[in-house]
C-alpha cells in the first residue's frame, strides 16, 4: 500500500521555523519526484518544493526561495521541508506528493500520482 505521511506541522510565531517531515512507502522511493505544497483557505494549491530522487536535483517556487528548503533522506525514504522566516501568510495545509517525472517535464509540474493527507502550518504574528 501506498502511503505519503506528513509530519512537524504546528503552531508558531512569525519569525520561527518548522521542518515538515514526508515519509513515504509502498513505491520505489529512488525512482520518483517528491514535491511540497500547500493550500491557504479559500486559495489554490501552490507548489513549493520539489526534489527528483533519481538525480537529487530541487526546485523551489519564487514564492518561498531563500526560507524554503527541501532534502530527501533516500535510506530512511523522507523529504523534508526546512522553513525559515516564516510568516503569517504562510499558513495552510502542507502536503506532500510523489511522481514519477517525464524527462522532459519540468519540475514541480505535472499530474502527481500520491498525496499524502496534509499537516496544518499556522503562524501567528
Amino acid at each position: 500500500e501506498v502511503q505519503l505521511a506528513e509530519s512537524g506541522g504546528g503552531l508558531v510565531q512569525a519569525g520561527g521555523s518548522l521542518r515538515l517531515s514526508c515519509v513515504a512507502s509502498g513505491f520505489t522511493f529512488d525512482d520518483y519526484e517528491i514535491g511540497w505544497f500547500r493550500q491557504a483557505a479559500g486559495k489554490e494549491r501552490e507548489a513549493l518544493s520539489c526534489i527528483n530522487n533519481r538525480d537529487r536535483k530541487t526546485y523551489t517556487s519564487e514564492s518561498v526561495k531563500g526560507r524554503f528548503d527541501v532534502s530527501s533522506d533516500t535510506a530512511e525514504k523522507v523529504v523534508y521541508l526546512q522553513m525559515n522566516s516564516l510568516k503569517p501568510e504562510d499558513t495552510a495545509v502542507y502536503s506532500c506528493a510523489a511522481q514519477k517525472r517525464g524527462r522532459r517535464q519540468s519540475p514541480c509540474t505535472g499530474t502527481w500520482t500520491y498525496w499524502g493527507q496534509g499537516t496544518q502550518v499556522t503562524v501567528f504574528a
